[in-house]
C-alpha cells in the first residue's frame, strides 16, 4: 500500500543543538506516527517530532516536543476528495527567518 502525507513542521521549534553534520548536509532525526484510519479535530493523522537519543529511551526521559503534524492526502492511487478540490499549493514565506541554518 502507498500513502501519501503531507508534513507541516514548525521550524522555529527545532533544537538546532539536535543538528547534525553529514557526508552531505546538515541532518535533523525525525519521528512521525501516522494512524490511517483516524483523525484528530484538525484533520491531522499524526505528530511529527525530534528523535530522542538512544540514552534518552533508556532513561525515559520526557517527550521531545511537536514540532508539527501529518496528514494522509493519498492512498492505493485515491486522493482525499478535500485536497483534489482545492489542491494543494504551497503558500510563500515572506518574513522567513535567515538566522535558522538551511
Amino acid at each position: 500500500m502507498k500513502v501519501g502525507i503531507s508534513i507541516k513542521l514548525d521550524v522555529t521549534k527545532i533544537d538546532k543543538a539536535r543538528l547534525f553534520k553529514g557526508e552531505k548536509g546538515t541532518y535533523l532525526d525525525l519521528t512521525t506516527f501516522v494512524d490511517l484510519d483516524e483523525k484528530d479535530q484538525y484533520e491531522n493523522n499524526g505528530f511529527i517530532s525530534q528523535s530522542q537519543t538512544k540514552e534518552e529511551r533508556e532513561t525515559k526521559a520526557p517527550h521531545t516536543p511537536i514540532l508539527g503534524n501529518v496528514k494522509v492526502f493519498y492512498r492505493d492511487g485515491q486522493q482525499s476528495p478535500q485536497q483534489a478540490q482545492q489542491g494543494i499549493v504551497p503558500t510563500p514565506v515572506d518574513d522567513f527567518d535567515d538566522s535558522i541554518p538551511f
